[in-house]
């Protein structure tokens, strides 16, 4: 479950989450591959989301 699986394409994700949450910009949602972390830190600070919650959000899009 703490597990981060980004699977397909990002940019379709990252459109869906900016519809979500109308405040995250570009560069909170920028992923590189093997800097999750630093991913999951940026919206746990602009969703107020635990770490756990946007995991499984993300996993389930």
């Amino acid at each position: 479950m703490d597990n981060l699986e980004i699977k397909g394409n990002w940019n379709v994700l990252k459109g869906k989450f900016k519809q979500r949450y109308a405040d995250l910009t570009d560069d909170d949602l920028t992923y590189v591959e093997g800097k999750e972390d630093e991913l999951l830190g940026r919206l746990q600070q602009k969703t107020g989301k635990a770490r756990e919650e946007l995991i499984d959000e993300i996993n389930n899009l």
